[in-house]
């Protein structure tokens, strides 16, 4: 009998440390590394995946885009790859980072956003901006590239207090009151709803990032990986997107 119990005993010890008796060990995940500016739109969509994907867990990395690519060719694993602007997708493709097509799924433009009831009474990028605490993305990233690019369309010449290395700390300055102003996506005011009010800058509509998505190469999971780009760049994805602002191609 001792020999017998002996036995059991050890098959089941085996059992766990295989694993084979924990229902966790058939979970999968995939790992996407995502724009700040696609935040809550991406969260939603993560959700729907996993529900669509029993067993599957959808991990984002939200951060400036130029960041992710640094993360990525610093030797960060991923399966998918979504940038707030074609240049940034350029460099993954020209470290050889992704496979297959890059789509092209959302656009977006910029804004200016202040504390509610707009208290310093500024109308846009003008004189009324003098003496106040602005706010806006380093020239690094997809949202301070594209400042960079309508002030000198505009010809005018920007006094920020800060640059941001994403655009979600901007919007974070200004709810916070730790600045009086900031330009961001147009998308992110409206998700602000009423913690900002939006200022509309004349001839934003000049400088429109789009938002391309991709595949990674050597992704741990590239068929969840393509069936998560699928879900973006389908309808599901486009009503999504369509509600939160973003321009859709």
């Amino acid at each position: 009998m001792r020999r017998v119990l002996g036995l059991v005993v050890g098959l089941l010890i085996g059992l766990a440390s295989t694993g084979c008796s924990s229902p966790a060990s058939s979970e999968r995940t995939v790992r996407v590394f995502a724009a700040a500016s696609l935040t809550k739109v991406f969260t939603e969509l993560g959700g729907q995946f996993e529900k669509s994907h029993p067993g599957v867990r959808v991990v984002f990395n939200f951060d400036g885009s130029s960041g992710l690519v640094d993360q990525l060719k610093g030797g960060a694993k991923a399966d998918v790859f979504a940038s707030a602007d074609e240049k940034n997708m350029t460099n993954t493709v020209n470290a050889s980072l992704t496979s297959g097509q890059q789509v092209i799924f959302a656009s977006n433009v910029l804004t200016l956003v202040t504390a509610p009831g707009n208290p310093k009474k500024i109308t846009g990028l003008n004189s009324t901006l003098t003496g106040t605490k602005l706010v806006i993305c380093d020239v690094a990233v997809p949202c301070g590239s594209a400042t960079t690019a309508l002030a000198a369309k505009l010809g005018i010449t920007l006094d920020p207090k800060s640059k941001e290395s994403k655009v979600t700390d901007v919007l974070g300055k200004v709810t916070s009151g730790e600045a009086d102003a900031g330009i961001v996506y147009a998308t992110d005011a409206r998700g602000a709803g009423a913690k900002v009010e939006a200022v509309a800058i004349p001839g934003a509509d000049q400088v429109v990032n789009r938002y391309p998505i991709s595949v990674l190469a050597g992704a741990p999971q590239p068929q969840l990986a393509a069936d998560f780009v699928q879900l973006v760049t389908a309808q599901a994805g486009k009503d999504v997107l369509g509600a939160a602002g973003f321009g859709l191609p």
